[in-house]
């Protein structure tokens, strides 16, 4: 049995939910279908999504969304009669999703509506059964999975019956709408394939499967054919786009191998994402970046001498908002490496001045503007010179390394450069690398 994702671009339009008709009708196996909330049709275009979210906040302001949600009745009613379907049945349906919005329900309530809608008009078109990701899956605070949800779905889903269901959300432990990080979507489609047993999860996106670099950096970028799932989890959590990082963690158990197709290309192999891979000549499966970090230091002469500093340290990180990412010690020094949207300058001040009021630090600093690239693949330890490769190409072409990490994962290498240097780092490494 195969569960397949469609993705935003993948249900943009009537012609796209064709195309998506044709794939799943062409494999008998492929019987539960999880869809995305509409993308866009071109450039200029605007996300259904987006177009909720706004919504809400004219709510939170005081005024109705009556007028902007317009905009969004028009981009299903329009997919709808261009599927040649009667549209007078769905306008109930929207307009009662306009008024909860109206009513208060929330930025995740509005959010969520996207792919409900979407699932609704898909589910008709194929002529198949809706079943809504609310309540049967429950989101923890944390945004991990409640175990709650493996038994809602193997009462609801049966063996010979098609489901259609909408990804991004299910539902808190007080039957609250929750929704999962945005691209979210793969979780639901993952959580499903863990659910039904399936024996591959398609994710159907517009690109070929995932690339071993942002081809917009590197034109001549390869699609990877097989890669692992923590390569995939690494790839991911250092900013490659094409597959949700956390929509790994279902799946691991069961096994479930995980095909990365293409909507607008069904017959291109795509990658496939497994427990293990041979290497092969291999050893490497990509390179990304992410940018957006800012960097914590501090100092303190004789730092560790006092027991149970560092977890002293990060409560109080904590207790500012402050998560860091990436931790490098000295004999006497601390830095850390944080999303900087996390907190703004006059918190983190505050932070700074409580920290070496509190701890009698040496001195302490924040400053902004990194990146960190990772180099990612099964074989990364084993490649005796890549340490000298990778800072020799970077030393070449005059890209500051602020910090590296090796070894405390075989699966990436991470390095730290200005936020500002980042494509060019990667351009570097690959050209050395690959």
């Amino acid at each position: 049995m195969i569960v397949c994702k469609f993705g935003g671009s993948s249900v943009a339009d009537a012609v796209q939910i064709r195309k998506v008709k044709q794939i799943v009708e062409s494999d008998s196996q492929r019987q539960i279908v999880i869809v995305s909330a509409p993308g866009k049709r071109s450039k200029d275009d605007e996300k259904v999504t987006d177009m909720l979210y706004a919504c809400n906040a004219l709510v939170q302001q005081g005024q109705s969304c009556r007028e902007l949600f317009k905009k969004v009745s028009l981009r299903y009613t329009s997919i709808i009669s261009d599927l040649g379907m009667d549209v007078k049945p769905f306008l109930p349906v929207l307009d009662e999703v306009r008024q909860m919005i109206d009513a208060g329900y929330g930025s995740e309530y509005a959010a969520s509506r996207g792919e409900y809608l979407a699932a609704r008009m898909v589910a008709t078109f194929f002529g198949w059964t809706f079943l809504d990701a609310d309540p049967q899956i429950v989101i923890n605070h944390d945004g991990s999975v409640n175990d709650e949800t493996w038994n809602n779905l193997k009462k609801s889903l049966k063996s010979d019956v098609k489901y259609v269901v909408p990804g991004f959300y299910g539902c808190d432990s007080e039957g609250k709408v929750k929704t999962f990080s945005r691209g979210g979507s793969d979780i639901t489609g993952a959580i499903l394939s863990r659910a039904a047993q399936a024996d591959i999860y398609e994710n159907w996106t517009d690109v070929s499967g995932v690339f071993a670099v942002d081809p917009r950096l590197i034109p001549e970028a390869k699609v990877i054919k097989t890669m692992t799932y923590r390569e995939v989890r690494e790839l991911a959590g250092v900013g490659a786009g094409v597959f949700h990082e956390e929509a790994i963690a279902p799946v691991i158990s069961s096994n479930i191998p995980i095909n990365v197709k293409n909507t607008n290309a069904p017959s291109d192999v795509g990658t496939m994402i497994v427990p293990s891979r041979e290497i092969d000549g291999n050893p490497l499966a990509g390179i990304s970046a992410k940018t957006g970090y800012s960097r914590l230091s501090l100092r303190k002469l004789m730092l560790f001498k006092k027991s149970g500093i560092r977890h002293a340290l990060l409560t109080m990180l904590h207790i500012f908002g402050i998560r860091p990412s990436f931790s490098l010690f000295g004999v006497d020094s601390i830095v850390w490496f944080f999303e900087t949207s996390q907190a703004s300058e006059s918190v983190l001040n505050a932070m700074c001045l409580r920290l070496k009021s509190e701890f009698g630090l040496d001195s302490i600093g924040v400053d902004h503007g990194y990146a960190v690239v990772g180099i990612v693949g099964a074989g990364v330890m084993q490649e005796t010179d890549l340490i000298a490769k990778s800072t020799t190409a970077l030393a070449n072409d005059s890209i500051k390394l602020h910090f590296f990490n090796y070894g405390s994962s075989d699966t990436s290498i991470l390095l730290g450069v200005d936020a500002s240097e980042s494509s060019h780092a990667i351009k570097s490494l690959y050209k050395a690398l690959f």
